[in-house]
């Protein structure tokens, strides 16, 4: 792990979180972060679930963040910051260090970059060796193009954006501000249009583009295809993980958090500040409203209307057997209610 040269006082951290120091000597200084098992003298860690009170208070750290509910399961040896939510107020450290540290990056074109005449660079842009960067599109200030992306024409990278190594933006494509798209992901691929005919598949022009809010994340080696005739829409504050297939015309709400290995077919309509666990599928043309958790590795097969938490994984079988199994799994909660009253009734008469 990167460590902090000259570190942060543990007043510095406290003052930083605008929290109180419980205990601890407030001039120490903290080098880097680390699990409550791993840390040192020199780390700062966190307790959030009382599920990690055993290593709490056998932890070495020299600094602990942690509620008021759980301020008694850190060791004695460990300074106490006390917070009312320690991951988040731990994220909020992380990233002060991560910026700390960060290797700045020189504004600039580099010389191995091709970009096209009409293209336009904003103030402050730094373009990496190998970039491509196509006619009329637009690249906002500060945003970082890492080596190997291609922008198409037509396309926009927000202000601020940062693209990392070999991402793909086709063309008339949409990226909004502060947004950080990581290594090998593929924007505006076309989507999986084709009609048979009698000469076997024939190609659908996928005629529409690809629109990503502000301040999304996308992970590694992720495809999102442009839509068929309207955009494919990606809502402000999105989080996307690694490997995630998000296919034509999809419409994904504002602040929603999609895990790895996700698959979302055509034309689903994902509301804001969902969640969706890794591995989990969505069929295409249903709706999911707003406030719904779906568990990982789960199949949508239908529109959610009703905020809540959801599961559903079942074996591979027949199609008609499966439709039969399904029907009859949805009665179950009926059944086993008519057979307690049954029951009960049984005992009553005896």
């Amino acid at each position: 792990m990167r460590r902090l040269a000259e570190g942060l006082t543990i007043a510095d951290l406290a003052r930083r979180l605008g929290a109180p120091l419980r205990r601890g000597d407030p001039g120490h200084r903290i080098h880097a972060l680390a699990s409550l098992a791993s840390a040192g003298p020199d780390d700062l860690s966190f307790l959030a679930s009382p599920r990690h009170a055993a290593q709490a208070r056998r932890t070495r750290a020299g600094a602990v963040l942690a509620p008021p509910a759980l301020a008694g399961e850190v060791s004695a040896a460990s300074a106490l910051i006390e917070v009312e939510d320690a991951h988040r107020a731990f994220g909020a450290i992380a990233r002060e260090m991560a910026a700390l540290l960060a290797r700045p990056i020189a504004p600039g074109v580099h010389p191995g970059a091709v970009v096209a005449p009409g293209a336009k660079l904003g103030r402050d842009v730094c373009i990496g060796p190998f970039v491509a960067i196509g006619d009329g599109a637009q690249i906002g200030d500060g945003a970082v193009l890492e080596a190997g992306v291609s922008i198409g024409a037509g396309s926009v990278v927000g202000a601020g954006s940062r693209l990392h190594p070999r991402v793909t933006v086709e063309h008339d494509c949409v990226i909004g501000g502060n947004c950080v798209v990581f290594a090998g992901t593929v924007i505006g691929a076309d989507g999986f249009g084709f009609a048979s005919g009698p000469g076997g598949w024939e190609k659908i022009p996928q005629l529409g583009g690809v629109v990503i809010g502000e301040s999304v994340e996308i992970g590694a080696n992720c495809t999102i295809d442009r839509g068929a005739l309207e955009d494919t829409v990606i809502g402000d504050g999105c989080k996307l993980d690694n490997l995630i297939q998000v296919a034509h015309n999809v419409r994904i709400g504002e602040h929603t958090a999609i895990a790895g290995c996700v698959g979302i077919a055509g034309s689903a309509v994902i509301g804001r500040r969902c969640r969706i666990g890794g591995g989990a599928g969505i069929l295409g043309h249903l709706e999911i409203c707003d406030d719904v958790t779906i568990s990982a590795m789960s199949l949508v097969t239908r529109s959610i209307g009703e905020p809540g938490f959801y599961s559903g994984v079942f074996p591979l079988m027949d199609n008609a057997g499966w439709e039969k199994s399904a029907a009859l799994l949805r009665q179950l909660p009926q059944w086993r209610a008519r057979l307690r009253r049954l029951e009960r009734t049984d005992r009553e008469g005896q």
